[in-house]
C-alpha cells in the first residue's frame, strides 16, 4: 500500500532525509505555527516521525514510505549522547516565573511578605483593584502560577490578614 502526503509533508521529510540526516529542521515557508503543529501531528499519528528529546526524527517508516533506504544503526554511545543532550536542553528551557519588581503584583507580594501582612482593603488602597481582584490574584498568580502558600488570620474585631507563609 502506497503512503499519501500532502505536498508539505512529502517537503518536509526529503528535506529531513537528504539534508539533516532524518532530524525535522525545515518547514516551507507557509506551514507555520499551528500549522507546523498539525502537520507532525499527522506524520506522528502516521508513524512516520518519532520523536527524540525535543527534536523529530523521521522513523524508519517514513524513509520507506518516501521508497528511500533506512540509514543504518546508530551507535548506542551516539544515542547515548543525543539523549543526554536532549535531556540538559529540556531542563534549561523550562520557565521560570517570576514578577516584575515594579508591577501591582510584586507591591502585593511585599504586603503579604510583612511580619503583619495585609488586609484586602489596604491592598484594594495601594494597588487601586476591587476586593473580587485581590482575591483572584491571591488563587490565580500567586498560588497556582507562583506557587507561594497564603495564608489568613482572623482576629476577633478586626478584618482578615493575609500572609505569605
Amino acid at each position: 500500500m502506497k503512503t499519501e502526503f500532502t505536498a508539505a509533508q512529502h517537503a518536509i521529510l526529503a528535506h529531513a532525509i537528504h539534508n539533516t540526516d532524518g532530524k525535522i529542521a525545515w518547514f516551507p515557508d507557509n506551514i507555520k505555527g499551528g500549522a507546523r503543529k498539525k502537520v507532525l501531528e499527522g506524520l506522528f499519528n502516521r508513524v512516520l516521525i518519532t520523536p527524540l528529546g525535543s527534536d523529530w526524527f523521521v522513523a524508519a517508516e517514513g524513509y520507506d514510505a518516501l521508497g528511500v533506504p533506512r540509514p543504518g544503526p546508530i551507535a548506542v554511545e551516539v544515542l547515548d549522547e543525543i539523549i543526554k543532550s536532549a535531556e540538559v536542553t529540556d531542563e534549561s528551557q523550562t520557565p521560570v516565573r517570576r514578577t516584575r519588581d515594579n508591577s501591582k503584583q510584586a507591591t502585593v507580594i511585599g504586603m503579604l511578605k510583612r511580619p503583619e501582612g495585609a488586609t484586602i482593603p489596604q491592598i484594594c488602597e495601594v494597588t487601586g483593584w476591587l476586593a473580587h481582584t485581590v482575591r483572584g490574584t491571591f488563587t490565580g498568580a500567586l498560588k497556582k502560577k507562583l506557587g507561594l502558600i497564603i495564608v489568613s488570620d482572623k482576629i476577633q474585631g478586626r478584618t482578615r490578614v493575609y500572609r505569605i507563609d
